[in-house]
């Protein structure tokens, strides 16, 4: 399938009513540090506290009345199921969510507060898969993948959008990868809306999976997961691979330590709140300096879902 511009015009004005135009915010320090001028799109400020919305609420909102009729299904470790947990709540319908038995206690608290029926289960792939799939079996529910979607890429689009309208001129966007929902969808948006622009990707080296993919031209696995930012452990998919490998200029990847360290600096300087996932793109930028000095550099900030008593871990000296 080739999503249009046309196509994510469309989701954008169908989503406006459910979401937030989310700001764009500075930090005259922060630019001073990198060498670059930063401009982040806070997607932490979203309702459900991430970009995630955009994309399930299109999704949900994409389907027919038969299909919405026994309710709607995904699995997700937590702004996902948060997302479909709340655009299920919109639309009047019952969300199933399988989340695995690790998923941070804020999203959590957050997808039952939605509504949803959760079901936990180990923190593995094929059985995230199997549990859902069973579920969709008794229920009849319609599944929202994650990012394996075209509905959900077309609705994460709307984020690059709002940030190329809001911001003129950029020479590069920046997003965090996990499954690639918002990087093909920017990606996208950076090519009907700025063509001279680039787009490139930051990925932890503890879950370097879109990096072996974006050279391979399938889908592959990470050697090893070991990684704070808990919304980036998810591989690509065909389609997200597809589009990522047309559209995206480069995938760079960063350590535990430059994703604190980039994390810090937003806390710190910013004084908002953002998952680990969303410190990605700016250590990206820090790391190579060379490349982005003097350019005009949009960053998505994807998430605010932080359960604040355990930060403190991150920033161990």
């Amino acid at each position: 399938m080739n999503i249009t511009l046309d196509q994510i015009s469309a989701a954008h004005e169908r989503i406006k009513p459910f979401i937030h135009r989310t700001p764009v915010l500075t930090s005259e320090s922060i630019n001073k540090i990198s060498g670059a001028t930063l401009f982040l799109k806070c997607e932490n400020f979203q309702k459900t506290g991430s970009f995630k919305i955009r994309g399930g609420m299109n999704a949900v909102l994409s389907l027919s009345t038969e299909e919405l009729k026994q309710g709607i299904a995904t699995h997700s470790s937590g702004n996902h199921a948060q997302a479909i947990a709340f655009a299920a709540r919109q639309v009047g319908k019952k969300a199933y969510i399988v989340m695995p038995a690790t998923s941070p206690k804020v999203k959590v608290d957050a997808v039952k507060n939605y509504g949803a029926e959760i079901t936990f289960c180990e923190p593995k792939q094929k059985i995230l898969e199997s549990t859902l799939k069973d579920i969709i079996q008794r229920t009849g529910a319609a599944f929202v993948h994650p990012y394996d979607n075209y509905q959900v890429i077309t609705g994460q689009a709307t984020c690059a959008k709002e940030l190329i309208e809001d911001v003129p001129g950029l020479d590069a966007i920046i997003t965090p990868v996990g499954g690639g929902g918002l990087l093909s969808g920017s990606a996208l948006s950076k090519h009907y809306l700025l063509p001279p622009a680039f787009i490139y990707a930051g990925e932890p080296e503890g879950a370097a999976d879109a990096i072996l993919s974006f050279r391979s031209g399938q889908v592959e696995r990470a050697a090893f997961i070991n990684t704070i930012a808990d919304g980036l452990l998810t591989t690509l998919s065909d389609k997200t691979v597809a589009i990522i490998r047309q559209y995206v200029k480069d995938i760079f990847l960063v350590t535990e330590q430059e994703i604190t360290s980039a994390l810090r600096l937003i806390y710190e300087r910013m004084k908002i709140i953002v998952e680990p996932s969303s410190a990605v793109s700016l250590a990206v930028v820090l790391k190579h300096r060379n490349l982005f000095a003097g350019k005009r550099i949009g960053i998505i900030l994807t998430g605010g879902n932080v359960d604040v008593s355990n930060s403190d871990k991150w920033f161990k000296d």
